[in-house]
Order: structure tokens, then sequence, then C-alpha cells
């Protein structure tokens, strides 16, 4: 982004600007066309910026992505190995039901398979993070449960408490429930 000219520099921080606020009122769905328009830019600019609408919701994830991804890092050294992973799911399962669009988006990515724009996706980098925790809590979990286990399940109770009249208590619920089977005390 150095390389680009003030205007476009401008305008791709304007366009993620917009694109927050609108992801937060209408989900990973809202209209780019819209977007565009609040924006004051044409939508082969937001398209010049963002190529695909993956791409436009990976930029508005990407602080809340590698603050998981730096919270996986910092529990790396924590002396219980299973509180340390299930301190990060619940981060994981926090942003996910709090962050309107992110569970979509990191559903979308794991359906995809896609790295879109070359640059690592949102899932991507959060199993890179939580492999490390994964592998240090290896003997606290059922035999063959991996990181991309752990992200698909916390991304489906996000989806699931979304609509519920309180979604982070109801994700917690059924993140215990899934915490007992995947890691029995």
């Amino acid at each position: 982004m150095t390389g680009r000219r003030a205007d476009a520099r401008r305008n791709y921080a304007l366009l993620l600007d917009v694109a927050k606020e609108a992801i937060a009122e209408h989900g990973p769905d809202a209209s780019l066309e819209q977007m565009a328009r609040t924006a004051g830019v044409g939508s082969a600019t937001l398209r010049r910026h963002f190529p695909t609408r993956q791409a436009l919701l990976e930029a508005v994830f990407r602080e809340e992505v590698e603050t998981l991804c730096a919270r996986a890092r910092d529990l790396t050294a924590h002396p219980d190995t299973r509180a340390a992973l299930l301190e990060w799911l619940h981060a994981v399962t926090a942003a996910a039901t709090t962050i309107r669009g992110l569970a979509v988006a990191l559903a979308r990515e794991r359906a995809l398979n896609a790295d879109t724009a070359g640059a690592p996706c949102c899932s991507v980098q959060l199993t890179e993070a939580g492999d490390p925790l994964v592998r240090r809590a290896a003997g606290a979990l059922t035999p063959g449960v991996t990181t991309d286990d752990l992200l698909t399940l916390v991304t489906g109770i996000a989806l699931a408490a979304e609509h519920h009249p309180d979604p982070a208590a109801e994700a917690e619920r059924l993140l215990g429930l899934a915490i007992t089977g995947v890691s029995p005390q």
C-alpha cells in the first residue's frame, strides 16, 4: 500500500472504514455497490482495492484475527497447556460471536479453501496460530482432534448462536458442551 498514490491510499482507508460499518450493520453480504456509493467512489475503485468480497472481508477482519493470533502466541508459554488452549478457544468464540460477519467469513473461507489476493486467509492464520497450542495440549485432547476441527466447531457455534437472545452466553454454553466432547477432564 505504501507505493500507492495518496488518493488511492485515502480511498482504500475510506472504503475499509465504510465496509466495517456496513458489515457490522448488515452482515457480510452487505451491498458492495452501496459501500462504494457511501465512500463516494465508483464500484470499479472498490473492486480495484478489493477484487472479491472475500478479500474485503479479510481486510475488515484482519486486525481482530491478528489480535487472536498474537493471543495464541502469548499462550504457548502458559504452563497449563489445556487451559491455554481453552482460553484461546474462548477468545476466538467471543470474537466470532460478537463481531458481526466474522463467523460467516471464516465459514466461507473454510468452504472455499481459497487464498484470495495472495495473503494468508483469516482461517489459515488462525489455524497456524492455534497449531502450537493444540500440539502442546494433545495429551488432554481426544486423539485426532486438530486445530482445524476446533476452529470449525467454534465457527459453527458462533453461527448457531447468532440469532439467540444472548448470543455470547449461548456460544459459551455450546463451547462448554463441545469442550467436554473433545477434551474431557
